[in-house]
């Protein structure tokens, strides 16, 4: 892109006003809202590729809180919060008081006396992680409001266990950079599909994310799982009325074959059954280990019965032209490489590895989409005076 500024011609077209808001869930934003992210993601991308700085902030926290594993995730945050301007400060809960019995109301204050930005990835527990943001959020709202917090933080959701924005925006921007723009995808066939993976237990976000967000934009979004492999019924029912509302269509099926059938884009990937994750977090919260082993074996005995839920080269010959987009959150089950048995074959995967890695590539820029839109007022102004400082990110 010769312009990089180029993205924000769109941005002054947009009734979005972020400032001062988290981002929790895409389907609590509005379509101009979620495009208004996407832009500002894209300028940012641009102006680090012209070697621009974008430190925004001249000094300032952002707080890492991972309650669950991560890589792509973390290492995101942590690219972006530097990007701004920001020191990133890990809470580990086991060596914080928290591990005493402090409670959310004092920790999210304790946190952000010097806070810009706080993080929160919690998708293990169903029915907790989007609830505990909601909690910190009021929380942060009744620090600032009693005047102990100088300022209120934003809160980012890097994963709970209804959604996972930070993923489904970057989909969403790769999809966009792939297919030359946002009105191209209209009417653009998304398979969102359970594969076979050996392990139990991975959430419901990740599904969850693309038939929330994918809905919002006139795309054909197909949902298929084996019978019982079924997501929480509210996000499915977003999903339909978002569909209608974008003049898209959402299908809901037993079927992979019927799901790949067409596809423009196919996403397999494999997820625990919403009341497998019901019961799961009854075992965990109950620290009932022997429950936990039983019902791992329990579900990878289930699972098995489904091994041919797998984008192999037949059924990707399905797909429109046979050359569908293959996406994945990563990291893949790949068969024969990172498992006996998996979600993708090792040559369908090798194929598209490169166009995984640029899809995962664009979450940082995302997230400090994210950050940048809900701490500044006028972001594209910001972004203008940014460039026009034209302050080298790093010395030739």
């Amino acid at each position: 892109m010769s312009d990089p500024l180029a993205p924000l011609s769109a941005l002054k077209q947009l009734n979005a006003d972020l400032y001062g808001t988290d981002f929790l869930l895409t389907w609590d934003k509005s379509p101009d809202e979620l495009k208004a992210v996407l832009s500002v993601a894209e300028t940012l991308r641009e102006l680090y590729r012209a070697n621009v700085s974008l430190r925004c902030f001249d000094s300032g926290l952002a707080i890492s809180n991972f309650r669950d594993q991560s890589t792509r995730t973390r290492f995101s945050f942590a690219s972006a919060s530097n990007l701004l301007g920001l020191a990133v400060q890990d809470l580990d809960e086991a060596k914080s008081q928290i591990a005493h019995g402090e409670t959310v109301r004092e920790t999210a204050n304790m946190i952000s006396f010097l806070t810009e930005i706080v993080g929160i990835r919690d998708d293990m527990y169903l029915g907790a992680g989007h609830t505990y943001m909601l909690e910190v959020a009021e929380a942060l709202d009744d620090g600032f409001k009693n005047g102990v917090l100088p300022q209120r933080p934003a809160i980012v959701n890097l994963q709970c266990d209804v959604d996972h924005p930070t993923q489904s925006m970057a989909d969403l921007m790769w999809l966009k950079e792939h297919f030359g723009g946002l009105d191209n995808l209209q009417g653009k066939k998304i398979a969102m599909t359970w594969a076979y993976s050996p392990s139990y237990g991975k959430p419901l976000s990740v599904p969850q994310g693309i038939i929330g967000l994918m809905t919002r934009f006139g795309m054909d979004v197909h949902l298929a799982h084996p019978e019982k492999y079924d997501l929480i019924p509210d996000v499915v029912e977003v999903a339909k009325k978002n569909a209608s509302a974008s003049g898209g269509n959402f299908t809901h099926s037993n079927s992979m074959d019927e799901a790949f059938k067409d596809a423009d884009i196919v996403y397999p990937k494999s997820w625990a059954p919403y009341h497998v994750m019901g019961k799961r977090t009854d075992l965990l919260r109950a620290k009932d280990q022997e429950g936990l082993k039983a019902l791992e074996k329990e579900c990878l005995a289930e699972n098995a019965q489904f091994k041919d839920w797998e984008c192999t080269e037949e059924k990707m010959k399905l797909t429109k032209g046979g050359k569908a987009l293959y996406m994945h959150c990563l990291p893949a089950d790949i068969t024969d490489v990172s498992c006996k048995e998996g979600e993708v074959a090792a040559s369908v995967f090798e194929r598209y590895r490169l166009e995984t890695y640029k899809e995962a590539g664009a979450k940082p820029f995302i997230i400090a989409a994210m950050m940048m839109t809900s701490r500044f007022k006028d972001p594209e102004a910001l972004l203008r005076q940014l460039a026009k400082q034209d302050k080298p990110r790093k010395l030739a």
